[in-house]
């Protein structure tokens, strides 16, 4: 019986332990996030980060090595499940679009990771395989709603989705003075850019091969002399 007693007792202690251990971790990613988004990773200091968790600068080196893992599980955490979690529909990419710009609104600290990433490591960050995954997804259904029809394709997927990406962080870029010219409430904003991107992937804006070259024929010619040969150039 006390055998049985002191087994229990064991399992519920490891319990405990393993629930404080996640527990201590999720509040040193919590600290860890908002330290590395104001300050990057040069300029964050463990020592905040462990006062801000509630707990000793002893259990970032533990739980995470250094600071530069810490920003890594940092990352990881937010950013690869932020790309998971927002996935395209190429049936409704304007939407998609909206979608982005919530999270980014509602998460802002997602972005300047990112940046914060390039700036000081390269981007490195973008080098992960999940999100390396989620890019050649995104790209592959960009590129079978294009053979269908059902996007535009005047650019590539590639550079599609830059642009639908690129739409919906916009508003955080701008500048103050810029800003100030345009509606400043989060739901108009958001009304700018689904329907920038809307009229962006429109069907009725395909530009095939065939299109391009008639385009380009129907543009019009300035004449220009060049030691006196004269040359028509496209205007």
């Amino acid at each position: 019986m006390m055998q049985s007693l002191s087994t229990d007792q064991s399992v519920i202690y490891n319990r405990k332990m393993k629930r404080d251990i996640q527990e201590t971790k999720k509040r040193l990613l919590e600290a860890a996030t908002n330290e590395f988004a104001q300050r990057g990773i040069a300029g964050a200091r463990v020592d905040r980060i462990a006062e801000l968790a509630g707990c000793s600068k002893a259990l970032i080196y533990d739980y995470f090595g250094n600071k530069d893992q810490l920003f890594d599980a940092v990352y990881d955490a937010l950013v690869v499940a932020f790309v998971q979690e927002v996935p395209i529909d190429t049936s409704d990419l304007a939407g998609y679009a909206g979608r982005l710009f919530d999270q980014y609104q509602a998460c802002p600290e997602i972005l300047r990771l990112a940046i914060w990433d390039i700036l000081e490591r390269g981007g490195s960050g973008t080098h992960l395989e999940a999100i390396q995954a989620s890019n050649q997804q995104k790209i592959a259904a960009l590129e079978q709603a294009q053979r269908e029809g059902r996007v535009s394709d005047r650019w590539s997927p590639a550079e599609l989705l830059t642009l639908i990406v690129g739409l919906s962080t916009i508003w955080l870029f701008a500048t103050p003075e810029v800003t100030k010219l345009n509606a400043t409430e989060i739901s108009a904003q958001r009304r700018t850019i689904t329907e920038a991107v809307r009229r962006l992937v429109d069907d009725s804006n395909r530009m095939g091969s065939e299109s391009r070259e008639a385009f380009t024929s129907s543009s019009p010619s300035s004449s220009v002399r060049l030691g006196g040969v004269e040359k028509n150039e496209r205007i």
